[in-house]
């Protein structure tokens, strides 16, 4: 007995020749005694087999325990998926899994002509899937006709939800039958979608399956730390050292994927962008460039993504990292499918270590921490490949044999190799020099200060930053030295982050700032020769802790002398004239008894100060009120 005896035969011999053996836990789950005519709330993640999944719950249903369909009539079934991409994705896995049965599938999408969509259900389908504007438009309109429905499936419910479509949703269960099934497939079950679930369906069957918890063990996560200003350089030496056949960039917002689409293009990588800007002709254009080759790298925003179907997908990369951990799971769950390996590379700056840490902690996830491929390393990654080259294990053809002779008595062995290297090297893009930058170690009570703090357990201590160095700053607090611009001004001068730094001891005329030891070196190569920040700020280092009874020995840098800053706080200056200056205290009293000075012009109004204008009357326009008369002044 196989796993396809309780499916109808044309559906079961579908599977067998889209080559399927064995069928997923979600695929497995639905096809439950249990669940046979029942509504259920399936939680699935990204690549799981759900679209398979719920086309075989639908089979029984639709199918009333025949081989083929009937005529096509009034739509028997309906999907709801959130974008169009999904919906035209679930169309098509329908029709294959379904097509010895004679169905007939229909979509019913925004961005599409209405007029033929309108013409195919007067034509008559047994399915049909759509996104919910477009759907409500039809039902509006008497086009689609959903007495006969017999099943309705929210694909992606949770994504629905979150773009805006309760309504929609609302509106398209109500209209349909009240006997018939709601099958609900999320990612996860928010107390929205459980309230959803609650008012369109009766007695639901909950399904949780093991891919839920499971289903990135086949994808390596790695999260690599860069500086800020190296995020765009790292993304092009990760795509580099992978070359892989597909690859998808995630970013936060439209304008971060334009910018990275006209970086990328600019470096020789053949790129698509999929932001929603975009028309869906357009967005079909992208997928297909993909899907044919002529693409690699595809940009896309979280929403723009969904329903994105790349066949070997192999790398994800998060340009911006995700905003909780369901979008991370969704994002990765693009590549690893069908036992398949991917990788989700999360580019994380310095300064959202911690932030990506907690984000893979509440995801679950045990991460591989390291640097993004340096430009060493993508050039003997290169070298690997050309030494891997299939085309080495071939025999020289009969008709290559004289032409070959020619060539390496003409250059010689040595030159025709590295002709080859070079010209293996011509169509890639140069890898990028990054900036060095300091390893992160997770550690397990990193990144969680908060719940420490909860429990009532106090803060570690400030000797526990490690090995360091002290300098002195030579201004102090009667220059108005403030930690929130010196901060910035260390990391930006000094080259290295706020997390280098330590305590900063602040005195009447001097700072003291403690450095991390091992970027010492690189901090005082930065400062330059002339061992001053801004403002005239003179730094040296000291030989141990500084003295804070008063004054500090140290070792000043070769160079110039220390000393009193040349600097008196921010540069602000007041414009106008100077203040007069008075030889003695003025006299006051009766300052408002006495009379102004007499003067040729007339008094502006009963105060001194600015003067007061009654606003000027105008005739009517016409040819005796074209000389416009004010009306006199009531001072005068």
């Amino acid at each position: 007995m196989t796993e396809f005896d309780s499916i109808a035969p044309a559906i079961a011999q579908a599977l067998t020749k889209r080559g399927y053996s064995q069928l997923t836990p979600v695929q497995k789950a639905v096809l439950g005694a249990e669940l046979e005519g029942r509504d259920a709330l399936v939680s699935a993640q990204t690549g799981s087999g759900k679209t398979v999944a719920f086309g075989l719950a639908l089979a029984s249903t639709l199918l009333d325990g025949r081989e083929r369909f009937a005529q096509a009539g009034a739509p028997l079934a309906l999907a709801v998926a959130p974008t169009r991409e999904l919906a035209l994705q679930v169309k098509r896995e329908l029709e294959w899994l379904y097509e010895l049965t004679g169905a007939t599938v229909a979509s019913c999408v925004g961005g599409m002509d209405m007029r033929s969509e309108r013409r195919a259900l007067e034509r008559g389908a047994h399915i049909v899937v759509g996104t919910p504007g477009r759907l409500c438009d039809h039902i509006r309109r008497g086009a689609l006709d959903m007495s006969a429905l017999k099943a309705v499936v929210l694909d992606e419910a949770d994504e629905m939800l979150d773009l805006g479509f309760r309504e929609d949703l609302e509106f398209i269960l109500e209209e349909a039958p009240a006997e018939r099934r709601t099958l609900m497939f999320s990612a996860t079950v928010p107390r929205s979608i459980a309230n959803l679930a609650k008012s369109y369906q009766r007695d639901a069957v909950r399904i949780s399956t093991q891919a839920e918890q499971k289903q990135h063990l086949d994808i390596e996560y790695r999260a690599l730390t860069v500086a800020p200003s190296d995020r765009e350089n790292a993304i092009i030496n990760v795509l580099r050292f992978y070359e892989a056949r597909n690859a998808l960039v995630f970013c936060s917002t439209r304008a971060a994927v334009n910018h990275l689409t006209a970086r990328f293009n600019n470096r020789g990588f053949s790129v698509v962008a999929m932001s929603g800007e975009l028309s869906q002709n357009e967005r079909t254009h992208a997928l297909q460039a993909m899907r044919d080759g002529r693409a690699r790298v595809c940009i896309a925003t979280d929403v723009a993504a969904r329903g994105i179907d790349l066949p070997g997908l192999e790398l994800v990369i998060h340009a911006d990292l995700p905003t909780n951990p369901e979008t991370l799971l969704h994002r990765s769950g693009r590549t690893g499918r069908a036992g398949r390996k991917g990788v989700s590379a999360l580019i994380v700056p310095n300064s959202a270590r911690r932030k990506a840490e907690r984000l893979l902690r509440d995801a679950n996830i045990t991460p591989s921490w390291a640097k993004p491929p340096s430009a060493d390393e993508v050039t003997r990654r290169d070298d690997e490949r050309i030494l891997a080259d299939p085309a080495f294990d071939e025999a020289i053809r009969e008709e290559e044999q004289e032409f070959v002779r020619e060539l390496l008595g003409k250059h010689g062995a040595e030159q025709v190799a590295a002709a080859f290297v070079r010209l293996s090297r011509a169509g890639r893009s140069a890898p990028e020099d990054l900036m060095d930058t300091p390893s992160f170690t997770p550690t397990p009570d990193r990144g969680d200060r908060g719940a420490r703090l909860e429990r009532g357990e106090p803060r570690a201590p400030r000797g526990d930053f490690g090995d360091s160095v002290w300098f002195s700053l030579s201004a102090g607090r009667k220059q108005n030295v403030e930690p929130r611009w010196l901060i910035p001004m260390l990391c930006r001068i000094g080259r290295i982050t706020k997390q280098e730094i330590g305590a900063i001891k602040m005195q009447a005329e001097e700072t003291y700032v403690e450095i991390a030891r091992d970027w010492v070196d690189r901090f005082v190569e930065a400062i330059g020769p002339k061992l001053a920040l801004e403002k005239g700020i003179q730094v040296r280092q000291l030989d141990g802790m500084p003295d804070l009874s008063g004054g500090s020995r140290g070792t000043p840098f070769a160079g110039k002398k220390a000393g009193k800053p040349d600097w008196k706080g921010p540069d602000w200056k007041v414009e106008g004239k100077p203040k007069r200056k008075f030889d003695a205290k003025p006299d006051l009293a009766g300052a408002d008894d006495r009379a102004p000075e007499k003067t040729d012009s007339k008094p502006w109004s009963k105060k001194p100060g600015k003067p007061k204008f009654d606003k000027p009357k105008f005739d009517k326009p016409g040819a005796e009120s074209a000389k416009r008369k004010p009306l006199k002044n009531k001072a005068n």
